[in-house]
């Protein structure tokens, strides 16, 4: 089991920036698979970005592409989600969560992105 913990949320005006940060311990954080998801109001959870536990592949939801980058540092046991040119349907509580397999087994609480429309 991997126990997740993200900070960096907050509020921010439409086209700020924000990074989020996931700190991992327990299981070997550094060969698993790691992913970003979001929970806006009222709507299902939903992927945003994954990476590959070595960092060498990325993948993003079409919504998101070419504004976030997750990256990661394996030293550090900590994932992070780069939010550039934030928007008001950004907003949302953001997960990162851990691979097990093929299965995202471990979650984190979550942290609070508000960007004001």
């Amino acid at each position: 089991q991997v126990q997740l913990v993200e900070s960096g949320g907050g509020l921010v005006q439409a086209g700020g920036s924000l990074r989020l940060s996931c700190a991992a311990s327990g299981r070997t954080f550094s060969r698993s698979h790691m992913g970003w998801f979001r929970q806006a109001p009222g709507k299902e959870r939903e992927f945003v970005a994954r990476i590959s536990w070595s960092a060498g592949n990325t993948y993003y939801a079409d919504s998101v592409k070419g504004r976030f980058t997750i990256s990661r540092d394996n030293a550090k046991n900590t994932v992070y989600l780069q939010m550039n040119s934030l928007k008001p349907e950004d907003t949302a509580v953001y997960y990162c969560a851990a691979a097990s397999g093929a299965i995202y087994s471990d979650w984190g609480q979550g942290t609070q992105v508000t960007v004001p429309s």
